[in-house]
């Protein structure tokens, strides 16, 4: 059986990167205050869970903003 298999090629602007980048800058900032404001709480296991369990969200967001400040002090320099 003969298949075919066609790749279709995108460009990414410099501005949906920054579209991108600004994204995840708020996502990982309101993702930290978030663990922030609940760490308060220590009685309900289900937030105390939440919030050993949100650093599964933070870690990448975190690598992604370092990309993005290297970034940035690579163009400025």
């Amino acid at each position: 059986m003969i298949s075919t298999v066609t790749t279709a090629t995108t460009t990414v602007t410099t501005t949906e990167v920054m579209a991108y980048s600004i994204i995840a800058v708020i996502a990982l900032i309101a993702i930290l205050a978030l663990k922030e404001i609940l760490s308060s709480e220590t009685e309900n296991k289900t937030i105390k869970s939440l919030v050993t369990g949100s650093n599964i969200a933070i870690v990448p967001l975190l690598l992604v903003f370092v990309a993005i400040v290297a970034y940035k002090v690579v163009t400025v320099i």
